[in-house]
């Protein structure tokens, strides 16, 4: 049977699609993935979330960001078009565009820090557009990157309504020290997707907490303090913790552009 031209190059990419698929595979089975444990059936009656109270953070301190980039390898590029940012600090009319025309909201935050990052959200954008399940939603509603089956589309990127999700123009080693400041997390490659992951490589079901909220919690000496609170927003005693804080401190809760339906699980009290 003749082979047309069209016809070879659509098998062609068939065939490579399921290389690809195969290869990302293995690499999953060897253990290369930061994610083992993603199938963890204890993970289903969980739903981890973080909440930040900007007006505990420090004016200055950078303290949870520098935590986060060093644990996770983030580069650092000269250039900002290829700046790669996993937990970054910006102001209330970047963070809260919607709540522009509260002019009480307005006047109250205009020059409170907030620190923003992926909201791991119950209904992610991002996982319903990416093509090779490259992103995805664990059981235990944290939304994480698998670096080996990611094909740099950028669809992700795009549907993300928080600007959350750095692409790699560059090789990112070009942007670490030698050696690499933490060994024991994968660094990436030029091409792929990247962004906070709620330090999923660590047992933070378990004794561990994220790196920015461990790094907030020991300069402001305990997580009581802490401008970030990570843990499991289904849970009774966390609510209640929670509550207490908004009834004590009298804080109302925020969540990000709330209109895109997306559900984030980052919320503000402010």
């Amino acid at each position: 049977m003749e082979v047309t031209r069209r016809e070879f190059i659509k098998l062609a990419g068939l065939a490579s699609a399921g290389a690809v698929v195969t290869a990302s595979s293995g690499a999953l089975l060897t253990g290369c993935s930061p994610l083992v444990g993603m199938e963890d059936e204890s993970l289903n009656d969980t739903n981890m979330g973080m909440i930040t109270i900007p007006s505990r953070c420090e004016e200055g301190c950078t303290g949870c960001i520098d935590a986060c980039n060093k644990m996770h390898n983030v580069p650092k590029h000269d250039n900002k078009d290829h700046e790669i940012k996993w937990i970054w600090e910006t102001e209330f009319p970047h963070a809260f565009t919607e709540y522009m025309e509260n002019e009480i909201l307005k006047e109250r935050m205009e020059h409170v820090p907030f620190l923003v990052m992926c909201n791991h959200c119950s209904n992610p954008a991002c996982v319903r557009v990416c093509p090779t399940q490259a992103t995805f939603r664990r059981k235990d509603g944290m939304v994480l990157m698998d670096y080996h089956r990611c094909i740099g589309c950028r669809f992700c990127v795009a549907a993300c309504p928080y600007g959350a999700r750095s692409f790699n123009f560059k090789d990112p080693k070009k942007g670490l020290e030698d050696p690499v400041p933490n060994p024991n997390f994968p660094t990436r490659t030029k091409g792929v997707v990247e962004k906070c992951n709620f330090c999923s490589e660590r047992d933070i079901h378990g004794s561990e907490l994220p790196y920015c909220v461990e790094a907030c919690a020991n300069k402001k000496g305990g997580v009581e303090a802490s401008a970030l609170i990570f843990g499991d927003l289904d849970n009774p005693e966390f609510k209640e913790r929670i509550e207490k804080i908004q009834k004590d401190e009298k804080l109302i809760p925020l969540r990000r552009k709330e209109i895109a339906g997306t559900q984030p699980k980052v919320y503000y009290l402010v």
